[in-house]
């Protein structure tokens, strides 16, 4: 059983190779929390695995992944086998420990986890990667994740394969708590002339602020994870004045369908 969490299908197109290699499900976090009726229970077969994949924000999980966790509760459960794999443009500071420490609190102990480079998506700083490099960064995953699919499928305890980065501490600890409170605000935001209404933004929005009257509107909740902008089918979804001329992103392998929240 994988949980993920995906705004650019990175995360997703993960969570679905690691689900086939090890016969099990995938479960959107997102559309776990539309459904929410209080507890997120699940139940276990097993010996079933129990994953958890998702990008990483500003060095730390995305906040909606860690709400999920704190109200999960798993049946059956028997000291199931756990893992963690944070998608990232570059390195991951210290999101696994943030993960560990949310699971700890459930009594759930991580067993194994793992960081891997993607595709960017960030365009309000910096841009969409090259193609080169694109490329080059998912042949790159494609051998790591035979890593991690082995160790996954041999019940592989205490194996992290992490990529930090410089002043983890710092940039999780300090950078991250700036970033949700200062970067996740909607106000620039917004929809160009070349909207036609196709309402695509609303239902794929992970933080479900996005209303459409006649064009999208954005609430005050945001995770940042830049979906309306990269899905756009009219490219018509902008922030502030850095974004139009910057490229867009959806994993290639996901199809446009995949990502709309049910």
């Amino acid at each position: 059983m994988i949980f993920y969490f995906s705004g650019t299908g990175n995360s997703l197109q993960i969570a679905k190779e690691i689900a086939t290699f090890n016969k099990t499900n995938i479960i959107s976090i997102t559309s776990a929390i539309r459904n929410f009726t209080g507890q997120y229970d699940y139940e276990l077969e097993d010996n079933e695995v129990i994953g958890f994949v998702y990008p990483v924000y500003a060095w730390a999980p995305p906040k909606q992944v860690l709400d999920f966790i704190d109200k999960l509760n798993f049946k059956n459960y028997n000291n199931n086998y756990i893992f963690t794999v944070a998608t990232c443009g570059e390195n991951v500071g210290n999101t696994i420990k943030v993960i560990k420490k949310a699971l700890s609190k459930k009594n759930l102990a991580l067993n194994s986890g793992f960081s891997i480079k993607m595709p960017n998506n960030y365009i309000i700083l910096g841009n969409v990667d090259s193609k080169e490099v694109e490329n080059a960064k998912l042949n790159e995953s494609e051998k790591i994740l035979y890593t991690i699919n082995n160790t996954i499928a041999n019940r592989k305890y205490g194996i992290f394969q992490v990529n930090k980065g410089p002043l983890p501490t710092v940039m999780t600890s300090i950078i991250n708590p700036l970033f949700n409170k200062n970067a996740t605000k909607t106000k620039k935001f917004y929809a160009n002339d070349n909207c036609n209404g196709c309402g695509l933004c609303e239902k794929i929005c992970n933080s479900g602020t996005i209303k459409l009257k006649e064009k999208p509107f954005w609430g005050d909740d945001c995770t940042q994870c830049l979906a309306c902008i990269h899905l756009c089918p009219t490219r018509a979804i902008q922030f502030g004045k850095g974004t139009e001329k910057k490229g867009r992103y959806l994993h290639p392998k996901i199809a446009v369908n995949e990502m709309i929240i049910k």
